[in-house]
């Protein structure tokens, strides 16, 4: 794999993942959509940042973890990768059947909350979930993220990509929260919940598909 194509691989799986992992309505993501209707897009924006900061982290410790297996996955990809869509297939599942409501958390404070306050909330949000770890390790696997063959600046370029995808995923929520506030309700956040969670089926039955394919050849 050459230098480019190198590249745009890391690049545009990071975005990907990053966008998957930030994608279905959990509490930071109920916590965001409230403080986008109640406080503004600014401070939306905000905790979804102290989000994107926590799944880094997630991913760098799922990344650093994996690195003391590289040769067992290099020798086992297409097993990894039909294990990995397996267990996306079940967050799917969990995500589809979730219902928004239960996440909803109160946001009774002063007005004017910092960014560093707001980015604070929406890191210890993400950080308290760990079960996040169990989404990470099957987006990995599934879109084979950590390649041997790739140097470590290309996994520099792939991390950031992971938070770019997360970033504009916070970005495309507010922006949109901001624009339909008038017409935005329950049902709208969980037919969003469903439309994440189908996705996150489709792409586990492809990697399925995919894996399988390469064993019987």
């Amino acid at each position: 794999m050459g230098f480019i194509e190198s590249l745009i691989y890391m690049i545009w799986r990071g975005v990907a993942i990053g966008i998957l992992i930030s994608a279905p309505m959990g509490p930071v993501g109920m916590l965001c959509i409230q403080r986008t209707l109640d406080k503004g897009r600014r401070q939306g924006f905000y905790t979804g940042v102290g989000a994107a900061i926590s799944d880094l982290f997630y991913c760098l410790l799922t990344g650093f973890g994996l690195s003391f297996i590289q040769e067992f996955l290099e020798h086992n990809q297409n097993v990894i990768q039909l294990l990995g869509s397996a267990v996306l297939i079940g967050f799917g599942i969990y995500i589809f059947r979730k219902n928004p409501a239960s996440s909803i958390t109160s946001t009774d404070e002063p007005e004017g909350a910092s960014p560093k306050t707001n980015i604070l909330r929406g890191f210890l949000f993400t950080f308290s979930n760990p079960l996040i770890l169990f989404l990470i390790i099957g987006l990995f696997a599934r879109f084979n993220f950590p390649v041997p063959d790739v140097k470590f600046y290309h996994y520099i370029v792939g991390y950031l990509a992971i938070v770019a995808g997360a970033l504009a995923w916070w970005w495309m929520v507010t922006f949109s929260i901001d624009k339909v506030r008038a017409h935005f309700s329950m049902r709208s956040m969980l037919i969003i919940n469903r439309i994440i969670g189908v996705v996150i089926m489709i792409f586990a039955v492809v990697g399925i598909v995919s894996g399988i394919t390469n064993l019987v050849k």
